[in-house]
């Protein structure tokens, strides 16, 4: 979101079926020309109330020297269009595979997390011509082994017409709320919690029929089990998982990650983070991209997961 975007960085536009997707890139008043041409880095956020392109603001700077970086909001999420509709899996692989196609151009490496990096595996099984590789935090369809989300209580009860819009307002749309959840639920240490990043968090649960989205999510509309899934990915992959994650923990992590050792070559688990580590401990997260980015670019076989 504009408000909350780096400096150094201009937002751009593209048009989708759904509506404007509304995504940042560098600035070229900014920063300086690359030497060689630079290879697409696309950053995705997850599917989570007042999530946006915000989340990883903290990674995606120090990038912007050498990658084309690409950080859109997802249609329904930040500054871009949010169409009152009933969102189900097959609009959003659809809306990244465009981004991929129109924005990138190019195979590109893609960064996402949670439920949204669980539909990039669909889509990079799908297309894998559309990436030259997966950095994923905590990649989740959320009915992963049969254990399905949306039979749990939340989910059951936003299925109720009218009480649905009553738990976003009084669970997602106010600042105490944005600021418990944060603190309860993604960070493992609430100190690493500060104003921005509630602010940005509310900015964007409070955007004009961000419900709909938001009560997709909650529901378990979007819902899928990566377990089935993951064995046809062949692109290659890493994992990176923050160590005390309240959701899918690192456990659930290394069983999906054992379905297909040939594509998940690494595994990393970050302690004391939690469910959003590109947030909490952004300089980690950083760091790890940085090395297997430049692992690949030396076409060197990555490292066998531990």
């Amino acid at each position: 979101m504009l408000d909350f975007q780096p400096p150094g960085f201009e937002q751009r536009v593209l048009n989708t079926t759904l509506g404007s997707m509304v995504y940042a890139v560098p600035s070229p008043d900014f920063w300086p020309e690359s030497l060689h041409e630079r290879s697409p880095l696309v950053f995705l956020h997850s599917l989570g109330g007042g999530s946006s392109a915000y989340e990883w603001s903290q990674v995606y700077p120090a990038f912007a020297a050498t990658h084309r970086v690409i950080a859109p909001d997802l249609v329904g999420w930040g500054d871009s269009a949010h169409p009152a509709r009933d969102y189900q899996p097959q609009d959003y692989l659809d809306m990244i595979q465009v981004l991929l196609q129109e924005v990138a151009l190019t195979p590109a490496w893609v960064v996402a997390s949670s439920l949204t990096a669980g539909l990039v595996v669909r889509l990079a099984i799908q297309q894998p011509q559309l990436f030259q590789g997966l950095f994923l935090i905590s990649p989740s369809g959320y009915r992963d082994f049969g254990a399905d989300y949306g039979q749990e209580l939340a989910a059951q009860l936003v299925r109720i017409p009218g009480l649905d819009r009553l738990i976003y307002a009084l669970g997602a749309a106010n600042e105490l709320a944005v600021r418990n959840f944060l603190e309860q639920f993604l960070f493992a240490q609430r100190s690493r919690l500060n104003a921005e990043i509630v602010a940005a968090y509310l900015a964007s649960a409070l955007k004009s029929n961000a419900d709909y989205a938001a009560l997709a999510s909650l529901r378990g509309d979007l819902c899928f089990d990566l377990a089935h899934d993951l064995p046809q990915l062949q692109v290659p992959t890493v994992f990176v998982w923050g160590a005390k994650s309240r959701f899918n923990g690192p456990e659930q992590g290394q069983r999906l990650a054992r379905l297909n050792p040939a594509a998940v070559q690494a595994f990393h688990a970050i302690p004391t983070a939690g469910v959003l580590p590109h947030l909490e401990v952004p300089a980690i997260v950083t760091g790890l991209l940085h090395y297997y980015l430049a692992m690949h670019s030396q076409r060197q076989v990555l490292p066998p997961r531990q």
